[in-house]
């Protein structure tokens, strides 16, 4: 299945790093309850950046988002 763009509110700390609060998916808001890990991913080919949150939602399950920044987009996948 292809990644999801999906509606996020971040938090953005005093170095200016996105970190992702809640998200709307199939129309009902998820808070973070919280991040369980985080991580940064670079590919030199197209020199595109994604910031990962591995991140327990307030409905129980746990979910992998990114931030594009190259696209300034987040999105859900199953990837991983």
């Amino acid at each position: 299945m292809p990644d999801k763009k999906i509606r996020v509110t971040a938090y953005s700390g005093s170095r200016g790093e996105e970190i992702p609060r809640a998200f709307i998916l199939s129309g009902e808001k998820v808070e973070v309850v919280s991040i369980l890990d985080r991580w940064i991913e670079e590919t030199s080919a197209e020199t595109r950046r994604k910031r990962f949150f591995y991140v327990k939602g307030s409905d129980g399950y746990r979910y992998r988002v990114y931030f594009d920044e190259s696209e300034k987009i987040w999105f859900l996948t199953n990837a991983g």
